[in-house]
This record gives structure tokens, sequence and C-alpha cells, in this order.
């Protein structure tokens, strides 16, 4: 398949928006042929002034005509920019929503696996800076490249060795132009990894003040920042440098057609093969050609800069997608088998070797094992994070993959030890559970989870803002928040990784009602390093290093399993540890 030029790729994307960006084109081509009646009008004017005219109204309709072609450019010029601004803004609606849309059918590990900031840079920076770029891309390259060529046409018409000699430059000038385009594409791409490079320091420079300010790494983390900021500006310096020359040989030969028109074109009318009124037409159009040509190619450059922001674009989307069904299904139950998996993050590294387990519905089934061991990549896969590519999921008899993306995240409330919180208010994150959830089910699944009486001990209750990322809660109060989401989702099936990780042992037992009432009937994983919190669970599976060593009650693995034994035994002595 024959890839498609940058401004084809934005052209389709926009499809909603072609009879405006066309409408803007025709507009913008008239507006610039109204412009060059001024120039007719001045030529005829002259002619007029040689020929020894005094009556002024031999003069008055063509000062009319240049008033005319004046205004109506003006016009037209700013009806067309108002309609291309309006397509172009929605073409960016477009493609920011496309790309919105399409993270959430990434495997996880794919949105993990690209930097922050370059998601950033490339939904908002890059595609914000295409606007200016393209509003005035469809019509005014267009107008003033068809505006030049109409004139060369008509200058044919009027004498053709004119005519010729007033595109001798132009070869010149597109020489030097291409001595600076012929690399601008790498030198773009450079400029915007300078740029990504910058935009990722200083996000890691601003999420970990709290580190750099425990440790006193103020000074190093100061200058690693401004050395990239140094690099930004050091790449676009070097950059203009290289360019300067050529871009400024080029500007100054597009104008240069009367190096060639009048020496040559004074020696035609010398010799009776010219006349005065073609002659001085044709220099007052010339000069009037110039303009519009060096405008075109101003867009020379920025056609790169939208193209390497494209490829961009269709990085992010053109990106491979989970692959799920497209119908709901109807589920029975909610028990999960776990088939003869085997799965990495990427394909040299495996990190669950031929995983075979199930989970029965209305069961506890906990999965414990060493750091690192792929307790949370099984919970993730079986939560539909990724898809597996080796053996297969099923819930309620439905393989994953068959069940829609949407539809299997309503199945699944997942808890972790770092639940995200967003800078909104403590209902608002609540309800991020339900959207449709009353005030009155929000307040009712935090006072379940345990938060009512520290939420109401918040400057503004339920309407505090948490900050980025929680910023303004603890840890424990963040996980309570978190419980109470799940809790208000109600969902058939619980996966709580670690939920319970950043409780205090003052409010351990509210944290432990809470979770007890929130998976009452459900299908439940949980993942745990407490391993007192899983004791009662009815199934306890010990992954270690990619495969399942054992499974049974706890007082089975004690008796049966060397490493559940070890780890109980150091989870005994961490707890009596505290205890002293």
């Amino acid at each position: 398949m024959k890839e498609k030029s940058p401004v084809g790729r934005i052209w389709e994307l926009g499809e909603s928006e072609h009879s405006k960006l066309i409408t803007a084109v025709i507009l913008a081509v008239v507006g610039v042929a109204c412009g060059m009646a001024p120039y007719f009008a001045a030529a005829k004017i002259i002619v007029l002034l040689l020929a020894g005219e005094t009556a002024f109204s031999a003069y008055l309709p063509w000062l009319l005509t240049a008033l005319a072609g004046f205004l109506l450019r003006t016009v037209l010029y700013n009806s067309a920019l108002g309609l291309s601004h309006k397509a172009t803004f929605n073409i960016l609606k477009t493609i920011r929503q496309q790309m919105l849309a399409k993270l959430p059918r990434l495997p996880l590990g794919t949105v993990m696996d690209t930097q922050s900031g370059k998601l950033k840079e490339t939904i908002v920076d890059q595609v914000d800076g295409m606007e200016t770029t393209l509003a005035h891309l469809f019509p005014e390259m267009t107008a003033n490249i068809v505006a030049p060529v109409l004139t060369v046409v008509y200058l044919f018409v009027l004498d053709w060795r004119l005519a010729l000699l007033s595109l001798v430059v132009f070869p010149i000038a597109f020489v030097f132009m291409m001595m600076v385009m012929g690399n601008y594409a790498k030198d773009y791409e450079g400029a915007v990894k300078a740029t990504t490079d910058m935009s990722n320091t200083m996000i890691e420079y601003i999420n970990g003040i709290e580190v750099i300010k425990a440790f006193n790494q103020g000074k190093a983390s100061y200058t690693k920042l401004t050395d990239k900021v140094r690099a930004n500006a050091q790449y676009y310096y070097d950059w203009m440098r290289r360019s300067q020359l050529g871009m400024s040989m080029a500007y100054a030969f597009f104008p240069a057609q009367m190096l060639t028109i009048l020496p040559l074109g004074w020696v035609f009318y010398t010799h009776g093969t010219l006349t005065a009124d073609t002659f001085v037409t044709v220099i007052i159009l010339a000069l009037g050609m110039a303009a519009p040509i060096v405008a075109a190619f101003n867009f020379v450059d920025t056609l790169a800069q939208v193209g390497t922001t494209v490829a961009q674009v269709d990085d992010i989307l053109n990106a491979e997608e989970q692959q799920h069904g497209d119908r709901c299904v109807e589920f029975v139950d909610h028990n999960i088998e776990v088939k003869h998996v085997s799965f990495g993050y990427h394909d040299d590294k495996e990190i669950l070797h031929d995983i075979s387990l199930s989970v029965p519905q209305n069961r506890m089934t906990a999965l414990v094992g060493p750091s690192g061991s792929g307790k949370s990549t099984l919970a993730k896969l079986i939560a539909g994070f990724w898809d597996v590519k080796d053996g297969s999921i099923t819930i309620g008899g439905h393989d994953v993959k068959a069940i829609p993306l949407p539809q299997l995240y309503d199945q699944i409330a997942f808890v972790s030890q770092d639940n995200y919180l967003f800078d909104d208010t403590v209902r608002e994150n609540i309800r991020m559970g339900r959207r449709d959830a009353t005030d009155a089910e929000v307040e009712a699944a935090a006072q379940s989870a345990g938060c009512t009486s520290f939420i109401n001990d918040l400057e503004n209750g339920f309407d505090t803002v948490v900050g980025g990322g929680g910023a303004h809660l603890s840890g424990g109060e963040r996980q309570r928040i978190a419980i109470a989401r799940a809790m208000l989702k109600n969902a058939p099936i619980i996966i709580l990784d670690e939920a319970t990780a950043y409780i205090d042992p003052e409010n351990e037992a509210v944290i432990q009602q809470a979770v007890a009432e929130l998976v009452a009937d459900k299908t439940v994983i949980v993942i745990a390093h407490r391993l007192s919190t899983i004791t009662d669970a009815d199934n306890i599976v010990v992954v270690n290093n990619g495969h399942i060593e054992a499974q049974g009650s706890h007082e089975t693995l004690l008796k049966s399993c060397a490493l559940y034994n070890d780890m109980w035994q150091a989870h005994i002595g961490a707890k009596d540890g505290d205890a002293e």
C-alpha cells in the first residue's frame, strides 16, 4: 500500500471538513487573482502616462480596478482564512479525539513503554503546532501557486521571450532552497527529539520534587534539567545557522526577474520587436508574481514539520490494538479459567510460563510469592490490560478476547497499591467507579470503605480537591478512596493487588472490614505480601519465577510448600518486630 503524503493524510483525517476547505481554497485563489488586478491596473496607468494621456477620466477606471482588486482580495482572503481556521480546529479536535480514544484500546504496556512527555508532546504540543500551518496551508499555498502559474500563462500570451526570461532565476532560487530542504525532515525530527527530551526531564523534575528535596538532590537534578534546556536551544541555533545562507539566497533570487527582463526587454524594445505597453505590463506583472511565489515557498519547511507530526500521530493511531470481540456476551457465571498461559511484556523475556489456574465464583483466590514472580502480571492479564498470545483466559466460559473491552472492564473492579486519583474532588474520584451514581450512593460507598471520618475532617469534605495523583492525601487515605470507588462500581469480579499495602496498623481493622464487604459474593483474586490477610482464602496459589509452585489452603501449604512456609515465618517475624 502506497504511503500517503502528510497533506493527503491530513485530508483523510479531516474528511468531515472537506467542504469548508474546498470553499476556502476557491475563495483564496479568487482572492489572489483579484490581488493581481492592481498590478494590471498599474501597468495600464504607466502605459497611459508614457502615451502622454492627461485626462483623469482615462485613469479613473484603472484606479477603481486597483481599489476593487485590493478590497476583494482582502475580503476573500479573510473569508478563506476564517473558514480554513474553523475547519482546521475541527480537524485537530478529531485527531486528538481519535488518539485519546485509541489509548484505552492499546495494551497497557504500549502506553507504559511510551514516555508521558512524548505522549503529551504529540497529543497537545505537536498537534496544536499544526493549527496555524494547516489553516494557512490549504488556501494560501494553493492560491499562491495558482496565481503565479496563471500570470506566467498570461505572460506567454503577451511575449513568450520575456515570459521565459521571467522564469530564469527560479531554478537558481530552487537550488538554494533545496540546499536547506534536503535534510529538513531529519533536522526537524531532531528538533522534536530535543524538545521532547527537555519536556520529559522537566516532567520528571516536577513529579520527583519530593524525592529531590528529601535526598538534597536539587542541584544535580536542576543541572540535568538546565543541560536539556541548553541542548534544546543549541540545537535550534545550530539548525538556524546551517539554514540561514541557503534561505537568504533563495529569497534574494525569487524576486530577481528584473535582472533578465529589464536589459533584454530593452534590447527587444529598441529593436522594435516589443511594444512599450507590453514591456511595461510584463515588468509590473513579473514584480507582482514574486510575492506569491515567496509566500508559497514559506510553506515548504512547514510541510516537513507537518510530516513529522503526522508520522507521530500515526504511530499512535496505527499502533496494534487489543483484539477483542465487538458483540456483548451473556454471563451465566463468573468463574475464571487460566489455561496454559505464557506471557512476556516484550518478546525477548517471558515472565509467565505455562500457567493454568481455576478461580471459582464466590470464592477468594490469593496469589502469593516473591517480588517479581509474576503475580501482578497474571492479575492484569485477567483484567484485560494485556492480551495473552499463548494460552487462553476465560470468564464465565467466554474467552476474554471474545468479550468487548468495555464489557470486560465492567465485569472487573481492580484495586492496586498505586491507584491513581485525579486532580478533582474526593466525590468525583469515588464517582469514577460509576459515573451515574448519585451523591448519596457515593457517600454510602465512602462510609462502607471507612472513608467518612477522614473525609469529613477535610477542609471541604467530599468537595475537597485531592491534588494531582491525590498528593494532598496520605497513602492510606488514597487507598480507602480507591476501595470506595471499587465498591461503588459493584463489579462481579474483584482483583486486589496489594490493596492494603499503605494501610497503617490503626486503620487495618477498618480496611479489612471494608475489603470483606467489597468482596462479598464476588469472584475474588487477592495479591498480598501480608500473608495474615489471606489465611482464610479458599485457595492460595504460590507463584515463583513465573510458575505455579503450589496451591491449597493455608494449613496445607504450611506443611507441603517450603517457599510458602518460609514466607509465613518471615511474615510472622516481621509482625513480632513491629509489635516490639
